[in-house]
């Protein structure tokens, strides 16, 4: 990865390689499984609750409904083609559930703000819920997609030791070449090269799908 990539935000390709471990584990509906789904996306639920224009007092309710509905039909969720996408499935759940939030505003004939509730509200698109997750029209900001590889990295932190962790980050986030970090963390090109490896193969193991 060269550091113009890096800063571009560009989440390596070996790191959204399909991998069903997560996955596999929501659909046993494993606890630990879903606080990491909760920890990975909760922050870019946050952000699309934004785009569609929520008051900050209201994105917490939305944002709890839209993991009921993950929940709910993890075990549907499939991909039928190659642009399918676990985070524009996501995406699609947030916006329903926003549009069923404005929807229940409009049914508030005193409801603060009510004119303005009708009109995001007719502004959003107002389709069920599909379960492929089609990512055709999402418009992200490249930072999102780089925060959101960061959020990856801070939930398999923990399981690698300092000088393996350090090794990958300086090659794959700041864009250095392994002969420089090697120089730096007092190791072998070879091993700092095996160090990324290790850590971009656990992401792909345990992460991969979810983060396409």
């Amino acid at each position: 990865m060269t550091s113009n990539e890096s800063r571009s935000g560009k989440v390596p390709a070996s790191v959204t390689s399909t991998s069903r471990s997560l996955l596999m584990q929501l659909k046993q509906k494993e606890p630990r499984a879903w606080d990491r789904l909760t920890s990975l996306y909760t922050p870019l639920v946050y952000f699309w609750c934004r785009k569609q224009h929520l008051q900050d007092q209201d994105i917490p309710d939305v944002v709890q409904e839209v993991f009921k509905t993950v929940a709910a039909n993890i075990d549907k969720f499939r991909k039928e083609r190659q642009t399918d996408t676990f985070r524009g499935w996501l995406r699609t759940i947030t916006r329903s559930r926003a549009a069923d939030h404005f929807r229940r505003l409009q049914h508030q004939p005193k409801a603060a703000g009510g004119s303005e509730a009708q009109r995001r509200f007719s502004q959003l698109s107002a389709e069920p819920i599909e379960c492929n997750g089609s990512d055709d029209d999402e418009v992200e900001d490249g930072q999102v997609h780089h925060a959101l590889f960061l959020r990856a990295l801070e939930l398999v932190r923990s399981d690698f030791q300092d000088n393996t962790w350090r090794a990958f980050w300086r090659v794959v986030v700041d864009g250095q070449t392994p002969k420089d970090v090697a120089e730096e963390l007092s190791m072998q090109p070879g091993a700092v090269r095996v160090a990324k490896s290790r850590v971009l193969q656990r992401l792909r193991r345990d992460l991969g799908e979810l983060l396409e």
